[in-house]
């Protein structure tokens, strides 16, 4: 069965497209805050994208769906690693981004904001290849 990656594709462009206008406008300004808030949305919308595309690829691993489906975001990057999906450096990288959009997700302060704006200069790219395996 194949994986429909087309909404993950277009989120990566977005959220590639949204990093250049936060890096071209000047800070502190509107512009600024507004591509910064949009390519955080971004980011956070194709982190969960990519974990729920994952969880797909690693289901015939399962004997049930239900067993994917009760995994936590975390495990699943465990279960890719362990089936040679992932590589350990590859699932690192990926929880610091979970850890990286839990903070993000509770605190909104304007450091949580740039600590994820440093981030994407190497999520993006490993965004971009994790759509490979698929």
């Amino acid at each position: 069965m194949a994986i429909n990656t087309e909404y993950v594709a277009k989120s990566i462009s977005i959220l590639e497209k949204s990093y250049e206008l936060l890096m071209s406008s000047q800070k502190p300004s509107i512009e600024y805050e507004i591509y910064r808030n949009s390519t955080i949305k971004c980011f956070e919308v194709t982190l969960e994208q990519i974990g729920k595309l994952l969880r797909k690829k690693i289901k015939p691993y399962f004997s049930s769906a239900k067993d994917v489906d009760r995994l936590n975001y975390k495990d699943v990057f465990r279960y890719a690693l362990k089936h040679g999906i992932l590589t350990n450096d590859t699932v690192e990288r990926w929880f610091k981004y979970r850890d990286n959009r839990n903070d993000t997700a509770h605190d909104y302060g304007e450091s949580f904001a740039e600590e994820t704006v440093v981030l994407l200069k190497d999520f993006i790219p490993d965004a971009k290849k994790i759509l490979e395996i698929f």
